[in-house]
């Protein structure tokens, strides 16, 4: 069922201005994450190593970074890549998004731990479809707003709103905490990441999205942004928390907030 327009600021709920061809284009943000386990094999031991060596010398991966790998030169020392993304795909049709996986974008992911955020001033238009290619690390995905606290193993794949504030923790923290992530521990997640349109009738009915909910703002912008409460969003990068964008700045001052 259709919503009217809405034709003041949205109040009290959180709303993502994303860019729709040469407009920008207001949505609701869905509190709706999708999970499950796929069977994946373990990838090859010298894929491995040299993962380990671009996120130890190359990337230099600090706790809570997230990173993006070399995808080309992993595909062609993967012969099982094609299996991987078929489980996938397979998984998406079980949740009724037939062949979404197809025309997308993806990428190739590592994480030492993950600060919490959002992705809504970046990714605005997408929800991502993340599988998880690393062994059980004891880390957990963690949903701070919604409750979803999903466990982190080979074969995890997840689909959320890029504008749902979500972190990678330890699995008995409440929060994100560097000192979780001790130089001689493995705490590395490697993650193929897939970009969804949001505006795809499947992706926005699986993940209940409204659209044009806010079309007066939607106006004035010239860049992507998540509002809450009718003002620009930002999120705590160590509890998850809503807070004051000035308050990450002070504190934060390295941290990248929308």
């Amino acid at each position: 069922m259709s919503h009217p327009p809405r034709s003041h600021p949205v109040r009290g709920l959180l709303a993502s201005y994303f860019w729709s061809g040469d407009a920008i284009r207001s949505r609701s943000v869905s509190d709706v994450v999708l999970s499950g386990m796929v069977d994946i094999p373990s990838p090859p031991a010298r894929l491995l190593a040299d993962w380990q060596r671009e996120t130890s010398l190359r990337l230099g991966l600090e706790p809570g970074e997230v990173e993006a790998l070399p995808l080309a030169r992993a595909r062609a020392r993967w012969p099982e890549y094609g299996q991987c993304v078929e489980s996938v795909s397979d998984w998406t049709r079980t949740l009724e998004l037939p062949e979404v996986l197809a025309s997308c974008d993806v990428a190739l992911m590592a994480c030492r731990g993950a600060k919490y955020h959002h992705d809504g001033a970046r990714y605005g238009g997408a929800a991502f479809c993340n599988l998880f290619l690393s062994e059980d690390r004891d880390l957990d995905l963690h949903f701070p707003a919604t409750g979803h606290r999903i466990p982190l193993a080979r074969g995890t794949a997840v689909i959320f709103d890029t504008g749902q504030p979500h972190a990678v923790i330890k699995r008995r923290s409440d929060g994100f905490n560097v000192a979780d992530f001790a130089p001689d521990q493995d705490c590395t997640q490697v993650f193929l990441s897939w970009e969804l349109p949001i505006e795809n009738a499947d992706v926005g009915r699986a993940l209940r999205i409204d659209f044009d909910i806010d079309p007066s703002t939607s106006l004035q912008l010239d860049e992507e942004q998540l509002w809450l409460n009718g003002a620009r969003a930002s999120v705590c990068p160590d509890s998850g928390r809503w807070c004051r964008a000035d308050y990450v700045r002070m504190h934060h001052p390295n941290q990248r907030c929308s």
